[in-house]
């Protein structure tokens, strides 16, 4: 029975008078409803859900704003960074398809990162689009019911969030100033997956402090580098990767003083002269991010690299081709890569 047919059958109980107030009643439990629907609320709202069997939504608050809508349990997630994607598998989240990058030596034929490739392909996960802006119509053809991207780095979505938002819900997260664990954490939360996300931190934590135990780390400070050619990369302590070898117990070097080049607004890392770095790393043991063997050589057998006490005194240690973006995988095998050298 609607709202109009119990106010009519009240008129012979309370006359025109119980019939206004009624139906005052009716139109203000209407408005309340609206607004309710109408207000985001956080990743901690009430779920919503109609009687008519629709599925229940939620506010969620992410990097971008906040998006209203967004399932409780989506089913069709379509990933618009290919640094999210490895987040989203680990937690096995409903990964549809991912956007793909060109391939590389970091990647399988497809654009895929190596350290997920697999998980993906067992899963089933489709190239969305090629390339770090979002190809909108290929997602759109997808039938996403959610789309996750980044905030930063170089396929940060925030100017395509209207266009996605008109597809399906989306939510955006920066991905240079926080650990892997505590993003994997928080979409756990966002997604509903709260469960799944805290045991893979959990296994990993529980490694790391194994490893820890097994490990005998440099007295130096560790500084984590990648080669440019021209200039060096440097990573900071608050980096992912900087987070996670202070986890297994080293120092890692503070960037160069001053302002490095960084890129696409990140955080984690800076780009200085090769000069600079080496004159800030004096002895400390150097670690590289996301090299081949030959490149790693080739970079200390410069002039300005080649005479330092970390190079003669072979403190110089491969972190994997993987490591440049961290996530349960990629993190795994650099936990391997450290158990190795140091253990």
């Amino acid at each position: 029975m609607n709202g109009r047919q119990a106010v009519r059958t009240g008129i012979g109980r309370g006359g025109r008078g119980a019939l206004r107030a009624r139906f005052r009643g009716a139109v203000v439990a209407a408005a309340g409803l609206l607004a309710l629907t109408a207000c985001g609320g956080g990743a901690d709202a009430d779920a919503k859900g109609g009687g008519d069997g629709a599925a229940a939504t939620r506010s969620v608050k992410h990097d971008t704003g906040t998006t209203a809508n967004v399932p409780d349990r989506p089913k069709r997630i379509v990933s618009v960074s290919v640094t999210m994607t490895g987040h989203l598998l680990a937690i096995d989240a409903p990964v549809v398809a991912s956007q793909a990058t060109p391939p590389s030596v970091i990647t399988d034929k497809q654009g895929f990162f190596s350290q997920w490739s697999d998980a993906a392909a067992k899963n089933g996960v489709k190239v969305a689009y090629q390339g770090f802006e979002p190809d909108v119509e290929k997602v759109l053809a997808l039938k996403p019911d959610l789309i996750v991207g980044a905030a930063s780095g170089a396929e940060n979505a925030e100017k395509f969030y209207d266009k996605l938002s008109a597809v399906a819900p989306t939510l955006l997260y920066r991905h240079d100033d926080v650990s892997w664990q505590d993003l994997t954490a928080r979409l756990g939360k966002d997604l509903g997956l709260q469960e799944r996300a805290g045991e893979v931190v959990a296994a990993h934590e529980k490694r790391v402090g194994e490893v820890k135990a097994a490990i005998t780390v440099p007295k130096q400070a560790a500084a984590l580098v990648r080669d440019n050619q021209s200039a060096m990369t440097v990573f900071t302590p608050e980096s992912a990767q900087g987070r996670l070898l202070t986890s297994l117990g080293f120092t890692v070097l503070t960037p160069p003083a001053g302002k490095g080049q960084t890129q696409g607004g990140r955080s984690d890392f800076a780009e200085f002269s090769q000069e600079k770095v080496a004159d800030t790393a004096k002895d400390s043991s150097l670690l590289f991010v996301s090299h081949t063997p030959e490149e790693i050589t080739a970079a200390t057998a410069r002039p300005v690299w080649k005479d330092l006490p970390a190079v003669a005194d072979k403190r110089v240690y491969d972190l994997g081709l993987d490591t440049f973006r961290l996530d349960y995988y990629s993190a795994g095998n650099l936990v391997d890569k450290v158990e190795k050298a140091f253990g």
